[in-house]
């Protein structure tokens, strides 16, 4: 009864989101409706709302907050300040009409490896994408499968070092850096932008062939590609400065200034157990993101139509999805508790005994299909299954890094179902509907990570971490 309850409150969870209701308001009821329908009484409701769900919840928030809302002021000062607009331009103006797929994808890329929110640069890259595609005739409809490659795959979930939340929520758990497992990042990285950039190609020279165009959307304004209407100029050393700051940085703090201090005299009455070895992946990227934002603020300080207001709007920002994802680690933390869970615990665990890698990708899948969400997602098999999966490795042999690299890409696949508030977010910026561009969206951000999955996994299995 308690495995029913839990599958019951899950299907509630996505039907009525995907109707719009907040996961704010949806994940404490339906977590309520689980432990109502696992029989355990309504008494226990309100202990298990203020003490399971609130106590996971704020756990989430204490580790990475700073993270959302760093990562969201960045993307906002890169947006307001010009340097996003210029970068893509850039891009484009260099690489011009002749792969209009490949133009767009990297546009996007450089923007979310430098730790621009893909939200920003979806904004960012759309109307000179838009007007690029026009002029060479291409379809519009594929913009935001080109958008979706260059900001929820790659950049996100499997090149090393990215300041992607994705890529930050492992770090605690097992002990890795946001470069865990390089090697095997750069391959599935170069898979994902190889692969989904060769079908979108392919789907653009059928359009061609066809005599398709551009298409007509009457209500879509005429950009160019010269400019953006009211987007501040910003030279093109300038716009990328920040950029090469972010990652630059985390390099040098998560390899050489952070492992060479010592934290061994923290005192234990103030920070209790604290174990900063699980924690300099995640000090470093934060110092990171934060030095990078007082450099953009510093170095445009004369040219700010107004600092007040995008600094306030790019912390505000931060504020939903935080505590989104947040919510939907409380749900977990509650589902977790109930006797039912331990029957899908250890159905998922013992998938392919011996080889925990695919019981981590099964898990982040489902969860991140689920909430519709790879941060989401992760972060509920993460805080139920993660000490799970890190003793599973150590029995096996397994380097945390590679499972680290195994769950960022797997909660990477099918987290960009149709209920996807990143998807319908980007579409209802393009203009478009799921009809006319998720068939592309799902191919490059399901598909193709999802064949990449299994070639990191078989790599790792073979031959270990690299």
């Amino acid at each position: 009864m308690s495995t029913l309850a839990i599958v019951v409150s899950l299907i509630l969870l996505i039907v009525l989101a995907y109707r719009g209701i907040t996961v704010l308001l949806l994940a404490p009821l339906m977590a309520s409706l689980a432990v109502l329908l696992s029989g355990d009484g309504g008494l226990l409701l309100l202990p298990i709302y203020t003490d399971t769900f609130m106590k996971a919840l704020g756990g989430y928030l204490i580790k990475f907050f700073p993270l959302f809302i760093l990562g969201a002021l960045f993307g906002q000062l890169m947006a307001d300040s010009g340097a996003a607009h210029a970068i893509a331009r850039w891009i484009i103006k260099r690489l011009g009409t002749r792969h209009v797929v490949l133009t767009v994808v990297l546009a996007c890329a450089i923007l979310t490896y430098g730790g621009v929110s893909l939200f920003v640069v979806a904004f960012a890259v759309f109307p000179i994408g838009a007007a690029l595609f026009r002029e060479t005739a291409t379809p519009k409809r594929l913009i935001p499968g080109a958008i979706a490659l260059g900001s929820f795959t790659f950049t996100m979930t499997a090149l090393p070092g990215t300041p992607a939340i994705q890529n930050a929520i492992p770090i605690p758990f097992f002990h890795t850096t946001s470069f865990a497992a390089p090697g095997l990042g750069i391959i599935a990285g170069a898979m994902m932008l190889g692969l989904g950039t060769w079908w979108l190609q392919s789907r653009v020279s059928r359009a061609i062939r066809r005599g398709e165009g551009y298409g007509q959307h009457p209500d879509e304004p005429i950009e160019t590609l010269d400019a953006a209407a009211g987007v501040p100029e910003i030279s093109t050393l300038a716009a990328f400065t920040p950029l090469v700051m972010v990652i630059l940085l985390n390099g040098l703090l998560t390899y050489w200034i952070l492992p060479s201090l010592d934290f061994s005299g923290l005192p234990e009455a103030r920070f209790g157990t604290l174990d900063p070895g699980a924690m300099l992946g995640l000090w470093a990227i934060i110092i990171a993101l934060l030095v990078s934002c007082a450099w953009l603020i510093v170095s445009r300080w004369r040219y700010w139509a107004d600092l007040k207001g995008t600094i306030n709007k790019g912390c505000f920002g931060s504020m939903l999805p935080v505590f989104n994802t947040a919510s939907e680690v409380g749900y977990g933390a509650v589902i977790a508790s109930l006797a039912g869970f331990v029957v899908i615990r250890d159905a998922v665990l013992s998938l392919a005994p011996g080889n925990p890698l695919i019981s981590e990708a099964v898990s982040m899948n489902v969860l991140a299909a689920v909430t519709g969400s790879s941060s989401g997602g992760m972060s509920i098999a993460l805080s139920v299954l993660g000490d799970d999966y890190l003793r599973m490795a150590n029995a096996v042999g397994l380097n945390p890094e590679l499972m680290h690299r195994v769950a960022t890409i797997a909660a990477g696949g099918m987290d960009t179902l149709p209920h996807s508030g990143a998807v319908i977010t980007l579409l209802a910026i393009c203009g478009l509907t799921h009809r006319q561009s998720y068939p592309n969206i799902a191919m490059v951000t399901i598909v193709v990570p999802m064949i990449t999955l299994v070639a990191v996994i078989t790599l790792g299995t073979l031959f270990g971490s690299f």
